[in-house]
């Protein structure tokens, strides 16, 4: 149980896909600009990564190694295309306002690469864990960056406006700028995190 809690929180904080290994930058930068849309890709991507990491450790037994990146990323683009038809149709709104970074979805490094690391070599239920949990982890940067960039943007969360009339909201923040400065600090706060973290395991051991 201990292992599987490790393998489903390492991509929340330790290894968040954005904030530590930094992949997937585009979403983070194009459609962060509110939290309705940074939640909507977060829980997108998160879908497609948890479900064809099932798929792929499914069918680990039964791919060439030689053809296996092909297999992968049609795998994805599957999952993808579904994902987009449930948008289509039930949030017809979002789907508008996402536009064709919903198909860039396919090619989001952080999916092919837990594909190919961790699904391609485990079981079915410690690949969902890891998808599912490397999704958690990039819907809660994708979440923070919006609510950043949208309060301080626009003085509003979640369309609501939090700020009055008088805030005169710089368009730093809703500009790609404002969000590499967004995600900048952001990295910086989870590095300086995790290396206390790392620091209190290392004195627990030694005790």
């Amino acid at each position: 149980m201990k292992n599987l809690w490790r393998i489903f929180s390492k991509g929340i904080i330790s290894e968040n896909p954005i904030l530590v290994l930094a992949l997937s930058l585009c979403p983070a930068l194009a459609v962060t600009s509110s939290v309705i849309t940074s939640l909507t890709m977060g829980l997108t991507v998160t879908f497609v990564i948890s479900l064809n990491n099932i798929v792929v450790s499914l069918t680990r037994t039964f791919v060439n190694p030689k053809v296996r990146v092909p297999v992968y990323i049609t795998s994805i683009a599957t999952i993808v295309t579904l994902a987009i038809l449930v948008l289509q149709a039930y949030a017809p709104q979002l789907y508008k306002a996402l536009g064709n970074y919903l198909s860039l979805v396919v090619v989001f490094a952080i999916i092919l690469a837990r594909a190919e690391s961790f699904a391609s070599k485990n079981r079915v239920f410690p690949s969902f864990l890891d998808g599912f949990g490397m999704g958690c982890g990039f819907t809660l940067a994708m979440v923070t960056i919006g609510a950043i960039r949208e309060f301080f943007g626009s003085g509003s969360l979640l369309g609501i406006r939090i700020l009055g009339s008088w805030y005169n909201a710089p368009l730093l923040f809703v500009m790609a700028p404002g969000a590499f400065i967004v995600i900048g600090y952001l990295v910086a706060a989870t590095k300086s995190l995790n290396k206390k973290r790392e620091e209190r395991q290392k004195e627990r051991e030694a005790a």
